[in-house]
C-alpha cells in the first residue's frame, strides 16, 4: 500500500472541506445584507397618530396662604409671624388636610424715604404654607384660617383626585389608540389595502397640565371673608389628554 499517496488524498479532502467552508462563510456575508435590505423594502408600513382627550371633575382645592406681620424690630415681626402661623398650621392639622407643608418664610426692612434719604422705618415678615382639601370643604376652612391668623390668601388653584387623574389617563389612552386605528382603517380602505399587523407603538403623551392659580387675596380683603358666612368655593373640570402613534405594516 503506498501510504504517500493516501497522506496525499487525505490532504487534498482536508483542503476541499476548508474551502468550501471559506466560501460558505464569504456567501452567507454577502447575502445576509442583501436580504436584510430586500426584507426592509418588501416591509410596507403606514405611521398615525391618534389623540385622546378625557374631562374630569377637579373636586381638590391647591390653598397657598399665609401670615404677613410688620413691625418696628426684625426680632418682633419674626416672633409674631411664627406665633401667629403656629396657630394657622395647627388649625389645618386639625382639619386633616393634605399635603401640608412650608413654602416660603421671609423677612424684609422696610424702607422710607425724606429728602432722597433712604432709611429703615421697620420689617415685614411673612410665612406660607400650601396644602389641599376637598373643595366643598374649602371655602370654610379659608375663613376659619382668616380668624385663626392667615392675613394673605396667595393663591388657589383646583385639581383632580389622583385617582381620577389615572383612571381618566387609561380612557384618553383608549382614545387616541381607537383613533389612531380608525384613521389607519380610513387610509388602508381609500387606498384599497389590508392591514397587517402594528410593528411599533409609541405613547407620546397621557397627562393632565396643571390648572392655572386664582389671583390671590391680600390681608385687607381676607379679613372682609370673616364677616361672610362661608367664602363660597366652586371648582371646575380638568382635561386629561393622550397621543398614541401605531406603525402597521401592509
Amino acid at each position: 500500500m503506498n501510504t504517500d499517496a493516501m497522506s496525499g488524498s487525505q490532504l487534498n479532502t482536508g483542503n476541499f472541506w476548508k474551502i468550501l467552508f471559506l466560501a460558505l462563510l464569504v456567501y452567507v456575508s454577502f447575502t445576509e445584507p442583501v436580504l436584510a435590505q430586500q426584507k426592509q423594502r418588501m416591509l410596507r408600513t403606514l405611521s398615525v397618530s391618534g389623540r385622546g382627550m378625557e374631562t374630569i371633575p377637579t373636586t381638590l382645592s391647591q390653598v397657598s396662604l399665609g401670615v404677613e406681620v410688620q413691625g418696628k424690630t426684625a426680632q418682633e415681626v419674626q416672633q409674631e409671624a411664627a406665633r401667629r402661623s403656629e396657630a394657622v398650621v395647627a388649625l389645618l392639622k386639625s382639619r386633616n388636610v393634605e399635603k401640608l407643608q412650608t413654602t416660603g418664610i421671609t423677612l424684609n426692612p422696610i424702607y422710607s424715604y425724606t429728602n432722597n434719604v433712604q432709611r429703615i422705618t421697620g420689617y415685614a415678615a411673612a410665612n406660607i404654607v400650601s396644602f389641599r382639601i376637598s373643595t366643598e370643604r374649602a371655602g370654610t376652612l379659608l375663613d376659619e384660617a382668616v380668624k385663626a391668623g392667615a392675613t394673605q390668601i396667595s393663591g388657589i388653584s383646583f385639581v383632580a383626585s389622583d385617582e381620577a387623574i389615572a383612571q381618566g389617563r387609561q380612557q384618553a389612552l383608549k382614545e387616541a389608540t381607537q383613533d389612531a386605528q380608525q384613521q389607519a382603517q380610513a387610509v388602508f380602505s381609500a387606498l384599497g389595502f389590508q392591514p397587517k399587523e402594528v410593528v411599533s407603538i409609541e405613547v407620546n403623551g397621557a397627562s393632565a397640565p396643571p390648572p392655572p392659580p386664582q389671583p390671590f387675596l391680600r390681608a385687607e380683603n381676607a379679613k372682609q371673608a370673616t364677616q361672610d358666612a362661608s367664602t363660597p368655593i366652586v371648582g371646575g373640570e380638568q382635561q386629561v389628554e393622550a397621543t398614541v402613534t401605531l406603525q402597521i405594516s401592509y
